[in-house]
């Protein structure tokens, strides 16, 4: 992360919303009703396959070889190859008027077991990032085999903790005290993500999008609702009544540490605040180093800065060892000045995280870095 911080997001990039879940857990049956739905209408959405969805019914024409036009005027792109290209290639059709112009992407990831290559994708190529923007992830979850995938494998676990969205699918077929048990693990696993039940795939499209930090409904930066780091500290205190086990002993700075039972123990959801503005290069170098050494267990970090020499907050996201642009904001969303970081990360507990940030944040061998307006470390 060496760059300073843009003001604010670039609100006509193209939203994209990334669909993945475990073999068998239901984002087919989802596709097929999203596809359908009136509400798609100004939507594009890129498969592997088109066979796989079964889009016989919904077909009005072809629009050109591998793009299809619904009844539901939702467009849908099968991708062969490579999805940079086929991204590339959609939004040139669409500035050309070649294909009708789509307001939304809808990535589904079937065969692709980790979403972060998409992500990356997204947050790293030099073209994509100028037309379009990370919305969120959306993960679906089998709520009769969902637990026992979840015990065996690390891939549905990744792909829940890493999501803005959990849904949990065919619900009608799961006893209501299992469907309970996982909704509260996943609780645990990710705090901040809604989870909606879904009976044969059917549910509103405007419960899956508008996951990011620009939100388009209000045309202004929605901060609270991006990044909810109440809900870390809500699950704690769950976690704290049914007997969950902090290993953040008797240590300042309210962090807010959450621990996760069964194989996802290895990942951890939790909450670092600073009382005090963060120096801006003593913190890109703190990213710096963290991103290189322990990178791909950094699932995903959101936060909310106070920069030393600024009013305004800086906003950060990363997934893994990459990071979006940081973004300037206009305001405080509220009176709390607080710096916030809300991370999930695998086999690196919260101590490991505070006590490096303050190691970096607290070496007098180096004098205060400058503000952001004056570049970044």
């Amino acid at each position: 992360m060496s760059e300073a911080p843009a003001q604010g997001p670039a609100p006509e990039r193209l939203p994209v919303s990334v669909i993945t879940g475990f073999l068998g857990s239901g984002k087919t049956t989802l596709l097929r009703h999203l596809l359908a739905h009136p509400a798609m209408g100004e939507t594009a959405v890129i498969i592997n396959e088109f066979g796989e969805v079964g889009l016989d019914h919904l077909l009005v024409e072809s629009a050109q070889d591998d793009t299809v036009l619904l009844s539901s005027g939702c467009l849908c792109c099968t991708v062969r190859g490579d999805l940079i290209e086929a991204m590339r290639r959609l939004f040139k059709r669409r500035h050309k008027g070649e294909i009708p112009a789509f307001r939304r992407l809808v990535i589904e990831t079937t065969g692709l077991a980790d979403p972060a290559p998409i992500l990356h994708t997204l947050m790293q190529d030099p073209v994509l990032t100028q037309v379009y923007r990370l919305d969120g992830v959306i993960a679906t979850i089998d709520a009769v085999n969902g637990a026992a995938q979840m015990d065996r494998q690390m891939e549905p676990v990744k792909q829940a903790a890493v999501a803005d969205r959990l849904l949990l699918t065919k619900c009608d077929l799961a006893a209501p005290p299992a469907l309970a048990a996982l909704e509260a693990r996943l609780r645990r696993l990710n705090p901040a993500a809604p989870i909606e039940r879904v009976t044969h795939g059917k549910i509103e499209p405007e419960l899956l999008f508008n996951a990011g930090l620009y939100n388009p409904e209000t045309k202004s930066l929605d901060v609270q609702r991006w990044l909810r780091d109440e809900a870390y500290a809500a699950q704690l205190a769950e976690g704290h009544d049914h007997g969950h086990h902090s290993h953040d002993h008797g240590h300042a700075h309210h962090d807010h540490p959450l621990d996760v039972n069964r194989h996802d123990e290895h990942i951890r959801a939790f909450c670092v605040t600073r009382d005090v503005p963060l120096d801006w290069e003593r913190f890109c170098a703190w990213v710096d180093m963290l991103t290189t050494t322990r990178g791909p267990d950094l699932l995903r970090i959101k936060g909310l800065l106070n920069v030393a020499g600024e009013a305004q907050p800086v906003a950060i996201h990363g997934v893994q060892h990459l990071f979006h642009p940081p973004v300037l904001l206009p305001a405080w969303p509220d009176a709390d000045r607080r710096s916030k970081l809300v991370l999930i990360t695998r086999d690196i507990g919260p101590e490991t995280i505070r006590e490096s940030l303050d190691a970096f944040l607290s070496d007098d061998s180096a004098p205060a870095g400058p503000g952001i307006r004056s570049g970044a470390a």
